[in-house]
């Protein structure tokens, strides 16, 4: 007979259950069964480790439970190995538990193939599913919770076979498809698959929906950049829940929506619906996006506001969010601030601080970090790196970096880093020595790294090597309309106008169309003001020309000549001019001082690269009339601050 001994300090008792202790005396099978199966029950749940489940799992094949009691404890032993900290209790001891007991058990079988999903390698469910079938003879009744650690499985493998797979036995074994908690895992599934139809289809056929099967439907339609479709199901569904707007605000931010996202971002805090890690990280990317200021400071406060000040994902995506809106000095406070640090962190703070050309600092902070034990650089940080020596022309550091990233830290270059160091090379003038490393890669170059020797051509007027850049991008981004505009715009600075010619054919007959350039400008009500070149639809586009006619004068003044090579078309100078009076970011800057005044920091986001000939007026303009302009564009940023730009002229 089996008796409860008064625990010793060590080592743990058998029966580790938070509850008052028994009765040292007490024999454990004279207990009324229900009470037994409590105290066994608690136990379990509360055991500490592996030694100790195993010293449980002994205890429990000899007691006389009753049949019902066994499996469903045995099952619970099994949740409890899975819920134990690594390194995790072998497969082989899980098979174990299920093999002893007879007959095979379906509460067993799916504790058992949830353990496979949650610590074994991929799709590891689905040959453990294999095993039970052949050692059961068909005498396994599966319940439908067995057949969703199958599907996550292949939803985490990113197997579209795979989930097709657990969709067909979920059928074949009891029909499972039906029940609305596989259905669910299936239409998640499909989704991590990429597989919207698939998805959509499941969904349609479910007699009951809830929330989950909604959500999982605007999810999908949100990762393949369907907004429209997702919006439709959104207004659908009959109950939403922070999950729900959650997936509208992601969804928004990663298809480049930022408006929309910080719309229903709004909604979302307003209806209260509680705001998590996920909507605050979408919210803060939407920001980033725009640029927009003050919506960034409204951001923040609603992440300390709601306990997530000190929170390391957000904290990062913060530090991200105001190095993007053009505050790096901000993004450092929010840094300096944070207790907890993780790669992710600097890596964030290390590509700020490149974006603004402050590479000194980026560097130091480089250094800082890996004086750390507990932090170690990953891909992206040596990103930010050589980023932060290219846009600052620091082409020995640069080699040095990129050689310690392989010889140091056994980070492979990916065609990402090699794009950083072409860009490095061809930015300094080094062309041919950057089309020798692309030439020489240990892996292939993609768009990125042709596209960063093209721009090199550009700066430089090396027209053979951009026919030859070109050429590849023409057949890895057909679509790439920018590839065309910049390979034109080459030739045309080399005055060859009938290879321009030949350039523009060949995107008429592939029906692209140049992308407008568009600049923002944020008020100081937070409304953000759009400009697209040579735009009239502005409420104040005539005060705005006006002022600007008024204010060329002005620089002319100042010495102030407009640099007519930023127009590549061939047409005369006056007409050249008048289309550079016309460029997004001049517009944007005119409004700015007609609604903010001299003296102020005018804030603009370009989609594209800024011109020479805006650079230089955007560097004048900061001089005569006294304020601090930031512009974005879609390389770096550029501090212009009396007559001068944090960029050195070198961009």
């Amino acid at each position: 007979m089996v008796h409860l001994v008064r625990p010793r300090p060590s080592p743990a008792p058998l029966l580790h259950a938070p509850r008052p202790p028994l009765s040292s005396t007490l024999p454990l099978p004279l207990l009324p069964p229900p009470a037994l199966a409590s105290l066994l029950l608690g136990a379990v749940d509360s055991s500490p480790s592996f030694r100790h489940l195993r010293s449980l799992h002994a205890l429990l094949i000899r007691l006389p439970l009753q049949a019902f009691s066994l499996p469903y404890l045995l099952s619970r032993l099994i949740r409890r190995l899975t819920a134990l900290p690594p390194p995790h209790a072998p497969l082989p001891y899980a098979l174990s538990v299920f093999s002893e007991h007879s007959p095979p058990d379906p509460f067993l079988a799916a504790a058992l193939l949830r353990f496979a999903l949650l610590t074994q390698p991929p799709l590891s469910p689905f040959r453990l599913f294999s095993r039970l079938l052949g050692s059961a003879r068909g005498d396994l009744p599966f319940l439908p919770f067995a057949f969703s650690p199958l599907a996550k499985s292949a939803a985490a493998a990113r197997s579209l076979p795979a989930a097709e797979a657990a969709h067909a036995v979920s059928i074949l074994f009891g029909g499972f498809d039906k029940h609305r908690f596989v259905e669910n895992s299936l239409i998640g599934a499909y989704v991590a698959c990429g597989d919207v139809s698939a998805a959509r289809k499941v969904f349609d056929e479910m007699v009951v929906k809830d929330v989950i099967s909604w959500t999982s439907i605007v999810v999908a339609y949100s990762r393949s950049g369907n907004m429209g479709s997702a919006e439709e199901v959104f207004a659908q569904c009959p109950v939403k829940d922070m999950v729900a707007w959650t997936a509208m605000v992601t969804g928004y931010a990663q298809n480049s929506m930022p408006m929309k996202a910080l719309e229903v971002f709004e909604r979302m805090a307003a209806l209260g619906l509680g705001i998590d890690e996920v909507s605050l990280t979408g919210a803060i990317s939407a920001c980033a996006q725009l640029g927009a200021v003050r919506r960034a400071a409204w951001v923040q406060e609603i992440a300390e506001r709601n306990g997530f000040g000190s929170n390391v994902v957000v904290g990062s995506g913060l530090v991200d969010m105001f190095a993007k809106c053009g505050l790096i000095d901000e993004a450092r406070n929010v840094f300096d601030g944070m207790q907890d640090k993780n790669v992710y962190t600097y890596s964030s703070m290390i590509v700020g601080l490149a974006a603004h050309g402050r590479a000194t600092e980026a560097i130091a902070l480089f250094k800082d970090m890996v004086r750390r034990a507990d932090v170690v650089p990953n891909h992206v940080t040596f990103i930010g790196l050589l980023t932060a020596c290219s846009h600052a022309g620091m082409v020995r550091d640069g080699r040095f970096y990129f050689a310690q990233m392989k010889d140091k830290y056994g980070i492979l270059p990916s065609p990402d880093h090699y794009t950083c160091m072409v860009d490095l090379l061809g930015r300094a003038g080094l062309v041919d020595e950057a089309f020798d490393l692309v030439r020489s890669m240990s892996v292939e170059p993609h768009g990125g790294v042709w596209g960063a020797l093209l721009g090199a051509c550009r700066i430089h007027g090396n027209t053979e090597v951009a026919k030859v850049a070109a050429e590849h991008l023409f057949k890895l981004e057909p679509e790439g309309i920018g590839n065309y505009v910049l390979l034109s715009n080459t030739l045309a600075s080399a005055g060859k106008w009938d290879e321009v010619s030949k350039v523009r054919k060949l995107m008429r007959s592939r029906r692209l169309k140049k992308d407008p350039a568009v600049s923002w400008f944020e008020g100081r009500d937070g409304l953000v003001h759009q400009f697209f070149a040579g735009d009239n639809s502005h409420p104040r586009t005539n005060e705005i020309k006006k002022a600007l006619l008024e204010l060329v004068e002005k620089l002319k003044h100042a010495g102030y000549l407009p640099i007519l090579s930023s127009i590549v078309y061939d047409v005369s100078d006056g007409e050249k001019e008048k289309l550079l009076m016309g460029h997004s970011e001049k517009l944007a800057l005119l409004f700015g001082l007609l609604t903010l005044g001299s003296r102020c920091t005018i804030r603009i986001v370009k989609n594209l690269r800024i011109c020479e000939d805006c650079h230089l007026f955007m560097r004048l303009v900061s001089r005569v009339e006294h304020v601090e302009i930031i512009v974005r564009d879609n390389m770096r940023f550029h501090h212009f601050r009396d007559g001068e730009c944090s960029c050195g002229g070198f961009w």
